[in-house]
């Protein structure tokens, strides 16, 4: 970003005119070609009232039941994560207990875990082979496993330990902003905790909960692992997307698309419209209650039992790929646990040309996808925020997009539009090629790196650039010395959750790769099909461990949480 693009010598701002023209020209080009255009080709090939009606016109039919199925699902994702993550987010605020450390340091564990290794991870503890039920089996010599996870329920159940985060994360930030004053105040007037409450803490608590359940909602809604995986003959609207479109029907594929595709759109501009709506609250200028101790010797028994219950919970499904990771090929069939383990599942992973390969395929294609969202999205923000031109709003909402639109309704658009040639594509036909595979990493991850640098460049200090160009510095010097160290905290915690999200991108893999990119979270579920849950482990382990590394970064650098997107 150059003289051209930022003004060194007026005090017009940190863009100059002619640098507004170019981030608009570059925004749009980008955002209408690759995000907006690839939508509108597929509305015009799914938007058929007569196939519509075809599709969903009786109730009975497949599809009708996987519109149900997955507007149900939803809804009980949203009561399940959000009762347990409101208040997991209250009772670390106002309670001194038992293992808190240790819950505060785990409250956020889901995070790491990409959707399909979380849904391996149940798959192998609670499935109807899984570690748990096979285990009371044996312990009570049952003729049969007394419970197993499948179908609805067993989707629900990783939709809730994987999206609860949201509700925690939303409502712990909330929560910090409570006037102690109010509590106090209450209590001394005789108020039962209960009716504080219901009276002081769930009012301001709304705003966080109502967004936390649009944004859950609306991924549950684009939820395809956990369904693919769990729900068996159960129908869902992304796994029909998925069927038509493996079984060569791209009418009806595009057709389901544009169903789910409105039904998220309308969610994103509920969560938007919340957005906005919260900037005109007023914050406390009290202090945050300090915890309440638990002293006594009962509640804090059970207060310790609770916590042991979550920190379980919430663990046993990482210790378990860990564990399976090194499990010897054809070693682990009827048995409770595998009978014979080794390392050679982590030390192939580095010395078989087949194994490395998916991870090589992953590196480079995160690399790609990561740097142009990279040098696009702070771009896109410097224009969002610091621009003079008025399609700041239109770059605004078009660099939210992505977000709602699920990641197989992205592969759909994908391969509508780049089926031909294509102009964006160089006039090459993109479809069963390496690059759309990176490109629809690119346009999945646009929302990360625009939301975060926009966060840090709206609390930026304009007279800081103003005092930079008085004093004759030109306008790269200023952008590197002096902008960019201010906003490198936002442009990093975006840049690393890309590449990790890029990394253990599932859903749009599973719909575009070829033989020759087939990316790590393909390569996982090959392995679970081919019965090697060793060589499927040790691939998600690495995840994880790519995943844990980055959220590690991005916290001591003050980054946001993936809920940053949204807010």
């Amino acid at each position: 970003m150059g003289q051209s693009v930022f003004n060194s010598r007026t005090r017009s701002g940190l863009v100059s005119p002619k640098g507004n023209w170019i981030l608009l020209v570059v925004s749009l080009v980008v955002l209408v070609g690759y995000v907006l255009w690839p939508s509108l080709r597929l509305f015009t090939e799914g938007f058929n009232l007569p196939l519509l009606l075809e599709l969903f016109g009786s109730f009975s039919s497949g599809n009708s039941r996987a519109l149900f199925n997955s507007v149900w699902i939803s809804v009980w994702t949203v009561l399940g994560a959000g009762v347990l993550g409101t208040t997991m987010a209250f009772l670390f605020f106002r309670y001194d207990f038992p293992l808190k450390k240790i819950l505060l340091s785990m409250a956020a564990l889901p995070l790491a875990l990409p959707p399909l290794v979380g849904v391996l991870a149940f798959l192998f503890l609670y499935g109807e082979s899984g570690i748990l039920p096979r285990s009371i089996q044996a312990v009570f010599a049952l003729s049969d496993v007394p419970f197993s996870f499948q179908g609805m329920w067993a989707v629900w159940l990783v939709h809730v330990y994987s999206m609860y985060v949201f509700f925690y994360l939303f409502c712990s930030a909330s929560l910090q902003n409570v006037d102690r004053s109010l509590i106090e105040a209450a209590s001394d007037l005789g108020a039962h905790p209960s009716r504080v409450f219901r009276t002081i803490i769930l009012p301001h608590l709304k705003p966080s909960i109502v967004s936390a359940s649009l944004l859950v909602f609306m991924i549950s809604m684009a939820s395809f692992t956990a369904p693919l995986l769990f729900a068996g003959t159960e129908n869902f609207l992304t796994l029909q997307i998925y069927n038509y479109k493996v079984n060569g029907n791209l009418e009806y594929s595009a057709a389901i698309s544009v169903v789910l595709t409105l039904i998220c759109l309308f969610f994103l501009a509920l969560i938007e419209m919340n957005r906005r709506g919260d900037r005109v609250s007023t914050a406390s200028k009290g202090s945050a209650p300090i915890p309440v101790a638990v002293r006594s010797g009962w509640a804090r028994f059970v207060a310790m039992m609770a916590a042991i219950g979550i920190i379980v919970f919430l663990a046993l499904p990482i210790l378990t790929i860990v564990l399976i990771s090194f499990v010897q090929e054809g070693s682990w069939t009827w048995q409770v646990l595998p009978q014979a383990y080794t390392w050679d599942n982590y030390l192939n992973l580095f010395s078989q040309p087949d194994v490395t390969a998916p991870i090589m395929n992953s590196l480079k294609m995160a690399t790609l996808a990561t740097v142009g969202n990279l040098l696009f999205g702070v771009a896109a923000a410097v224009f969002i925020t610091k621009g003079k031109l008025p399609g700041r709003g239109v770059v605004r909402l078009l660099s939210i997009l992505p977000f709602a639109i699920p990641g197989t309704v992205i592969a759909i658009n994908l391969i509508v539009t780049f089926s031909t040639a294509h102009p964006l594509a160089g006039g090459a036909i993109l479809v069963g090629s390496f690059w759309l595979l990176p490109m629809a990493y690119f346009i999945r991850h646009i929302p990360l790196i625009v939301r975060s640098t926009i966060a840090s460049l709206e609390s930026y200090d304009d007279r800081l650039t103003d005092a930079s160009q008085d004093l004759g510095a030109g306008s790269f010097r200023t952008f590197w010395s002096i902008v960019l160290p201010s906003i490198l905290p936002g442009v990093l915690a975006g840049t690393l959750l890309t590449f990790v999200t890029a990394l253990g991108e599932f859903v749009s893999s599973i719909m575009l790769y070829v033989f020759d990119n087939r990316p790590i979270s393909v390569e996982i579920l090959s392995q679970l099909r081919l019965y090697d849950f060793g060589a499927a482990a040790a691939y998600s382990v690495l995840l994880m461990i790519l995943i844990g590394t980055a959220t590690v970064v991005v916290n001591h650098f003050g980054g946001t949480s993936r809920s940053s997107m949204v807010q």
